[in-house]
């Protein structure tokens, strides 16, 4: 074996401890910071955690809030909680393998259908029977889902950003198709996508709100360093990886939605084509209506 090979295979494994360590270290971390909150709740296999705020009245309206993708039931409750959590019940759930919930199975749970009936057993057990929906993001998929298969629950949709009908192209961010692929993906989650997520944790966060700014500390509230842990980063891709076909076949039962539907989209919006997904939604469901933010991009609440 030459010296040139014997040098390159050193700087190879060199570098794969090097990444190996610090994704270790970034996911430490990110567990030490933002501990669970809140319940975890037993569902069929295994459990979901979520934070409830409680009843600040008898008979207050219950509000289920469903966060998007590369982020936690905090980036919704963070904001929402201190000017709602005195007017209602606010229930912030971490989708299946993000936050403190486990994945509940493997691959399959990237399916909203399959999220869907997770959050919808969480509910059950908990005694919220009866509830507005709040998703964001590409939790528009869930939170329709849970709509459609169970009205008798859905009070009714707010829908922030969401992701509902499948988009020209098909496309995504080009990291989740790696990151998502059932050969390779845990490989590249710990060698690639942790390191290189934390040195893009900021201008991620700066992109997602533009064109405002985020608020102060967004990412500490928010709880986003949650994402770095290599088997959040790699659920996280395979939900992404997984959105565009399950829209495709649910899009056309949205004429089934008889709650009100409020879609409420920035049209500085350049991560989801709102006049693809909220202004279909809108249009399409029975008690749809559609409200236009001026100026405003992918984080409305």
């Amino acid at each position: 074996m030459s010296a040139v090979l014997l040098t390159a295979l050193g700087a190879a494994g060199l570098w794969t401890a090097g990444s190996l360590a610090a994704t270790q270290l970034v996911s430490a971390d990110a567990a030490r910071r933002h501990p669970p909150q809140g319940r975890l709740v037993a569902v069929p296999g295994g459990k979901l955690h979520l934070v409830d705020t409680g009843e600040p009245y008898s008979g207050a309206p219950v509000i289920l809030l469903i966060h998007g993708a590369s982020s936690h039931h905090a980036d919704l409750l963070s904001v929402l909680g201190p000017r709602m959590k005195a007017k209602a019940r606010l229930i912030a759930v971490d989708r299946p393998g993000h936050g403190w919930s486990e994945r509940l199975g493997g691959r399959e749970m990237a399916s909203p259908a399959k999220q869907a009936d997770a959050i919808i057993a969480a509910m059950e057990v908990i005694g919220a029977t009866r509830f507005v929906i709040v998703g964001h993001s590409l939790a528009g998929a869930v939170a329709t889902r849970i709509a459609l298969e169970r009205p008798d629950m859905a009070k009714g949709l707010v829908l922030l950003a969401a992701v509902t009908h499948p988009w020209p192209g098909k496309a995504i961010t080009w990291y989740y198709h790696p990151a998502s692929h059932p050969l390779f993906g845990e490989a590249f989650a710990r060698l690639l996508g942790v390191p290189l997520g934390r040195a893009a944790l900021e201008g991620a966060v700066a992109s997602v709100f533009s064109p405002q700014a985020p608020p102060p500390n967004y990412a500490e509230t928010a709880q986003i360093r949650l994402v770095l842990r290599p088997e959040t980063f790699e659920a996280n891709a395979q939900d992404v990886a997984a959105t565009y076909d399950f829209v495709e076949g649910q899009a056309p039962r949205y004429g089934e939605l008889a709650m009100p539907v409020l879609a409420i989209a920035g049209e500085a919006d350049e991560i989801v084509w709102a006049r693809i997904h909220s202004v279909g939604i809108a249009r399409e469901a029975q008690a749809g209506r559609l409200m236009w933010l001026p100026g405003v991009g992918h984080m409305p609440h």
